[in-house]
């Protein structure tokens, strides 16, 4: 691609690099410029203009972005492209889920030329319908065919959306005498229908294993989400006890994110099973909604999985419970 300052009658089929005023009002960056605004830059005074010309090879940026994008796209589910525009095309979410990235291949992309860039959303970002997961940029106003094959191809399906697989989830809140009773879950239910499911019904128990086991048991919903009225602090306190009481079994209790270390996964059956820290009462982003979404959604959420989102697991400090500092030492 040329770029540069050329006289204005050489100008003729190049496009505009940087937004002019004429009469009519303001010429914008990225027009290609015709008779019209050739006169119009003239009349206004012009008699050299800043323009891009493509060359051999070289693809125009709204084309570039386009076959970027679609190469990312390939064909996924649930994710919609953009029209291009000023060498840009955005994915957006069709309907709420988890976005899954192969963030090497994204990477080997935008190492190919510094003019073709990718930006997403993280990994595992849990997005609504209508959200954006990625843009795609075209810098600047033409670049080589050869250079966007490559990075298409390096990219091809590295962006997919996993939506709910699971169509309903229960709530069990347990109670004691003074205790929170079934304050948040309102924003336990929006945690679930924001991924798309429904709430098959909230119940409340007794803070015993006993009872909670036994609601365990009865609960209609795919997924059990039990909120206890007095924190976990253990494997054989109350909520694990009462899962293993009702025939299912632990898979971890502890998450490495804060607001959410007290959070237990486990099963009963096919049916997963998340215990929830008091602080999941709020609507405020948790551990609780990463696990959430993952389980939901049917990718991996195990054991090991849990224990690598510890990086990146530092989700806000609280100020309710406010932690002295130490100062730095001398």
């Amino acid at each position: 691609m040329k770029f540069g300052a050329v006289p204005l009658d050489q100008a003729e089929g190049a496009i505009l690099a940087h937004s002019e005023q004429v009469a009519t009002g303001r010429l914008r960056k990225g027009a290609v410029l015709g008779a019209d605004e050739i006169a119009a830059l003239a009349a206004a005074g012009y008699d050299h203009v800043t323009v891009a010309r493509l060359e051999a090879g070289d693809l125009h940026e709204d084309a570039a972005a386009d076959t970027l994008a679609r190469a990312l796209h390939d064909g996924a589910d649930g994710i919609g492209l953009s029209s291009p525009f000023t060498g840009r095309v955005n994915l957006i979410a069709e309907a709420p889920g988890v976005v899954c990235l192969d963030a090497a291949a994204i990477n080997a992309a935008n190492a190919i030329d510094s003019m073709i860039t990718v930006a997403t959303v993280p990994d595992h970002h849990q997005i609504r319908a209508g959200g954006m997961i990625a843009t795609v940029k075209i810098i600047a106003y033409g670049v080589p065919s050869a250079a966007v094959e490559r990075a298409a191809e390096s990219a091809r399906g590295s962006i997919r959306l996993a939506t709910a697989r699971y169509a309903t989830a229960s709530l069990i809140v347990t109670d004691v005498l003074g205790g929170p009773g079934d304050k948040g879950a309102e924003a336990i239910a929006a945690r679930v229908t924001g991924l798309g499911m429904e709430m098959a019904g909230t119940a409340t128990c007794a803070h015993d294993a006993l009872a909670l086991a036994r609601a365990i048991i009865e609960a209609p919903g795919e997924i059990v989400l039990i909120l206890t009225a007095s924190a976990t602090s253990d494997v054989r306190d109350t909520a694990p006890e009462a899962l293993c009481r009702a025939g299912g079994r632990l898979i971890r209790f502890g998450l490495p994110v804060d607001p959410g270390n007290l959070l237990f996964l486990g099963e009963i059956g096919a049916r997963p099973v998340i215990g929830l820290p008091g602080s999941a009462r709020s609507p405020v982003l948790h551990g609780a909604d990463w696990v959430l979404a993952r389980v939901a959604c049917g990718l991996p959420c195990g054991a090991e999985e849990i224990a690598a989102m510890g990086v990146g697991g530092l989700l806000k400090e609280i100020p309710t419970r406010p932690q002295p500092r130490r100062g730095p030492r001398g």
